[in-house]
């Protein structure tokens, strides 16, 4: 269920998981470290309810066919329940546990944290007619760019790799805090006269190289935080750590 959201500030969503994470930690006796402890801060701190099930057949959208969820997680702020899609069980889809845990920090953090109160005068009203609760926010991968959405999963990265942490863990690997840059090397030059579809297919295939060398630079990171390297390496790149060198310009013409 769509819902209009205030503007929030990063720094106040960043603030917000900062508090969160010192609430639990002093709650339960404990230190955060990484990997972040997200099923217990949802299950035992918020007091939320973690089911999975068949989110697209639950709300009734089919899924892509080539069967990838579009439709990861759903929270229900009255019933303290949130859905996750059946394909991200982690005891079931061990190589999908980082997306499980940034849906945990989606729904549990970022919707529950900070758009909750948008509820507290107007909850679902299916229930007033003795029909299923609706949820308060269905969340959709295709929807990543609609305010509430980018809100919860910025809210979800701060609380999955907390900017302390995260530069501590860069400290630790490279002995200092200085930003990296991944310079591309061996680059294509392309003749101005190469046809366009194989001009996009040489192009297409120095980005995947650019994509596998930054992949193994992210990887110890994702592994230590438990997050996927496209979450972390996001990270990276907001907090001023890792930069990709801006390509030169081409004087081929192609469609990008």
């Amino acid at each position: 269920m769509s819902r209009m959201v205030p503007y929030l500030s990063e720094a106040a969503i960043e603030r917000d998981a900062m508090a969160l994470l010192t609430e639990y930690a002093r709650a339960r006796g404990v230190s955060i470290v990484p990997p972040i402890p997200i099923e217990d801060i949802v299950e035992k701190h918020l007091k939320l309810c973690i089911e999975f099930d068949d989110t697209h057949k639950m709300f009734g959208v089919p899924r892509a066919p080539q069967g990838n969820a579009d439709i990861l997680g759903a929270i229900f702020f009255d019933e303290g329940l949130i859905v996750v899609d059946e394909s991200l069980d982690p005891d079931e889809t061990p190589e999908k546990e980082g997306r499980y845990r940034f849906t945990l920090g989606h729904e549990g953090g970022g919707h529950w944290r900070l758009h909750r109160w948008i509820f507290a005068k107007r909850p679902g009203q299916g229930g007033l007619f003795g029909g299923p609760e609706v949820p308060a926010f269905v969340c959709r991968s295709s929807d990543a760019r609609r305010p509430e959405e980018w809100q919860a999963d910025f809210y979800a990265s701060c609380l999955l790799m907390p900017k302390d942490l995260v530069i501590e863990a860069w400290q630790e690997r490279f002995g200092n805090t200085n930003a990296r840059i991944l310079r591309r090397k061996n680059r294509f030059s392309l003749p101005a006269d190469l046809d366009d579809e194989i001009a996009v297919a040489f192009r297409n295939f120095d980005q995947q190289r650019d994509d596998e060398a930054m992949n193994e630079f992210v990887r110890p990171f994702a592994k230590k935080f438990l997050v996927s390297m496209v979450a972390m390496r996001i990270r990276l790149e907001r907090l001023g750590l890792l930069h990709r060198e801006v390509p030169r310009q081409r004087t081929l013409a192609v469609n990008m």
